[in-house]
C-alpha cells in the first residue's frame, strides 16, 4: 500500500514539475525583459538627463556606459557565485538591487547619484542576466525542451531591446525622464514574492572553496578591457595612457586568471569546456555575431536620424520589423534546430545577416522604407537564428554544475562582441567618413576639421557656417557618411561570412541525449508546505 502511495505521489510530482516549468521560464523572461528594456531605455533620455541636470561631458559618458560596463565585468563573478550559494538566491538579490538602485537613479538630483544608480543597476544586472540561463538550464534538462524555452527567451530578449526607446520615448512625452526608471520597480515587486515562491533553487559543484581572487581578477580584467574597447569606439585615440593602460591591465589579468584555473583543483570556471568543439565555437561565433551587428546598429540610428531625418521614436518604430523578425525566429528556433541542426541552422543564419547587410548597402540620401523594411526582417531573422543556434549548442556542451560559469561566459562574450564591434566598425566608419570632408570649397580649415569627427559635429559647424557654404558642408557630411556607412557594410558581411566559415565546426545534428539526471520541480503547494515546515 506504502509503495502505490509513493508511487502515485512521484507521479502527481512529476506532473507539477511539468507543468511549473513553463511558469519557470514566464518568471525568468520577465527578469530578462527587466534587464534588456533598462539597458536601451535610457538612450532617449539622454537629452532630457542633460538639460536637467547639467553633466559635464565625462560625466554625461558615464552616466550612459556604467550600465554595460559594470555588468560585463561581474558576470562571471554572480555566475559562478550562483553556481556555489544557490543560483535563485542571486537572482533575487539581483531582483531587489534592481528596484533599490531604479528607484535612486528616478530620484537622483545630481551626476553623481545617477552615475551610483546606473552602476548598482549593473550589479543587478550581473546577478540576474546568468542566473536565468543557468535556472533555465537545469529546469529544462531534456535538450528538445530547452531548445523551445531558449527560443522564447531569446525572443524576449529581441523584445525587450526595441521596447527599450520606444517606451523611454513614450514616457518623456508625458512624465520627466526618472519615469523610464521607476517602470522597473511595480515589476520588482512582483517579480521579488512570485520568484521566491515558484523558481527552484539549484547549484553546481561545491568542491573546494570558491576562487575570490580569480573571481576579482575576473572582474577587473574584463572592466579594464571593456573600458577600454568602449573608449576605442567614442573615438578616442589607441595611444591615449586613459585607453591603453586599461587594455593593457585588463589583458595581463585576464591572462593570469586563466593561468589560476587551469593550476587550480577547483577552478572557479572549468576551462575544460572550451576544449569542446561545439562549446569554444558557439562562444566564437557569439562574439562574431555581436561584433558585426552591435557597431552597425548604432550607426543605422546615426543614419535613420541625421540623414533621414526621423526622430528618435520614429527610429524606434523603424526598427520594429527587425524585432518581430526576429521574434519570429526565436519561437520557431526548437524547430529549425530538430530539423537542421547546430551547424547547418547557424550557418544559414550568419549567411543569411550577411545577405540583409549586403541589401542595405543600396541605401542613400533618400528614404526608401520598403528597402530598409525588407532588410532590417531578413537582418533581424538571420541573427536570431545565428545567435538561438549558437546559445542552445553552448549551454547544452556545459556541465549541469557549471550552467552558472557558462551562462555567464555566454553573456560576457555578447557583451565584449557588442564592444569591440562598436570600437572596430566605428574606426572603420571614421576612416571611411573622414577623408570626404577635407577639401568642401571655402570651408576654414579649422571647421573642416571639426566636421570630420563626426556626422553631428558637422551638421553643428555647416549652420554656424551658414550660406552655400553650409549648405555644401552639409550635403558632402551627408554624402561621406553614406560612403562610409557602405564600407562598414562590406566589413560588417565579411565578418559574418566568417562566422558562417566558423559554425562549421559545430555539430551536424542535434544530439538529444542527456546524461545529466532530470530536474523535478515540486509544486507550488508543496513548496510552500516544505518552506513552512522548515
Amino acid at each position: 500500500m506504502s509503495g502505490t502511495t509513493t508511487a502515485a505521489a512521484l507521479r502527481r510530482r512529476a506532473a507539477g514539475a511539468g507543468a511549473n516549468r513553463w511558469v519557470v521560464l514566464v518568471v525568468l523572461c520577465v527578469s530578462l525583459l527587466l534587464v534588456a528594456v533598462d539597458a536601451t531605455v535610457l538612450h532617449v533620455a539622454v537629452p532630457a538627463v542633460t538639460e536637467d541636470l547639467r553633466p559635464g561631458a565625462m560625466e554625461l559618458l558615464w552616466i550612459v556606459d556604467v550600465y554595460p560596463l559594470v555588468c560585463a565585468s561581474l558576470l562571471i563573478l554572480f555566475g559562478t557565485l550562483g553556481d556555489r550559494v544557490g543560483r535563485r538566491r542571486i537572482l533575487l538579490l539581483g531582483y531587489a538591487l534592481f528596484g533599490l538602485a531604479s528607484a535612486l537613479a528616478a530620484l537622483a538630483r545630481d551626476p553623481q547619484v545617477l552615475i551610483l544608480a546606473r552602476a548598482l543597476l549593473g550589479v543587478g544586472g550581473a546577478m540576474i542576466m546568468p542566473a536565468t540561463l543557468s535556472i533555465l538550464r537545469q529546469v529544462f534538462p531534456d535538450r528538445r525542451e530547452r531548445a523551445l524555452a531558449i527560443g522564447v527567451w531569446s525572443a524576449v530578449a529581441a523584445v525587450g531591446a526595441a521596447v527599450g526607446p520606444l517606451l523611454g520615448g513614450f514616457l518623456l512625452e508625458h512624465f520627466w525622464w526618472g519615469s523610464v526608471f521607476l517602470v522597473n520597480i511595480p515589476l520588482m515587486l512582483v517579480s521579488l514574492p512570485v520568484g521566491r515562491l515558484l523558481l527552484p533553487e539549484s547549484r553546481g559543484a561545491a568542491d573546494g572553496p570558491w576562487d575570490v581572487v580569480g573571481a576579482l581578477m575576473a572582474a577587473a580584467g574584463l572592466f579594464g578591457v571593456v573600458f577600454g574597447v568602449k573608449r576605442l569606439g567614442g573615438g578616442e585615440p589607441p595611444a591615449s595612457a586613459l585607453t591603453l593602460v586599461p587594455l593593457v591591465v585588463g589583458a595581463v589579468l585576464l591572462v593570469l586568471f586563466v593561468r589560476r584555473q587551469r593550476r587550480r583543483t577547483h577552478p572557479l570556471v572549468d576551462l575544460a569546456m572550451f576544449s569542446r568543439p561545439a562549446f569554444s565555437t558557439s562562444v566564437c561565433c557569439i562574439v562574431l555575431a555581436m561584433l558585426a551587428l552591435v557597431g552597425l546598429e548604432l550607426i543605422a540610428a546615426q543614419y535613420l536620424q541625421l540623414v533621414l531625418g526621423l526622430s528618435p521614436l520614429e527610429t524606434g518604430l523603424r526598427l520594429l520589423p527587425l524585432t518581430f523578425a526576429a521574434m519570429a525566429a526565436g519561437l520557431a528556433g526548437a524547430r529549425m534546430l530538430r530539423r537542421f541542426g547546430p551547424r547547418r541552422m547557424v550557418c544559414f543564419g550568419f549567411c543569411l545577416t550577411a545577405v540583409a547587410v549586403l541589401l542595405l548597402t543600396a541605401m542613400g540620401g533618400a528614404d526608401n522604407p520598403s528597402l530598409l523594411v525588407s532588410a532590417f526582417v531578413v537582418l533581424g531573422f538571420g541573427l536570431e537564428t545565428t545567435l538561438f543556434g549558437a546559445y542552445e549548442s553552448m549551454l547544452s556542451e556545459a556541465p549541469t554544475a557549471q550552467a552558472g560559469g557558462a551562462a555567464a561566459v555566454g553573456e560576457t562574450s555578447y557583451q565584449l562582441g557588442a564592444g569591440i564591434g562598436i570600437a572596430l566598425l566605428g574606426s572603420v566608419m571614421n576612416a571611411a567618413y573622414a577623408p570626404g570632408l577635407s577639401s568642401v570649397p571655402g570651408v576654414p580649415p579649422a571647421s573642416s576639421a571639426a566636421a570630420r569627427h563626426s556626422l553631428g559635429e558637422a551638421y553643428e559647424v555647416a549652420g554656424r557656417l551658414g550660406g552655400p557654404v553650409g549648405v555644401a558642408l552639409r550635403r558632402a557630411a551627408q554624402d561621406s557618411f553614406v560612403h562610409g556607412l557602405h564600407v562598414t557594410l562590406l566589413v560588417s558581411a565579411g565578418l559574418l561570412l566568417m562566422g558562417a566559415v566558423m559554425a562549421l565546426r559545430l555539430p551536424k545534428v542535434m544530439q538529444c541525449a542527456e546524461p545529466a539526471p532530470k530536474v523535478e520541480l515540486p509544486a507550488p503547494r508543496e513548496m510552500a508546505e516544505s518552506r513552512v515546515s522548515a
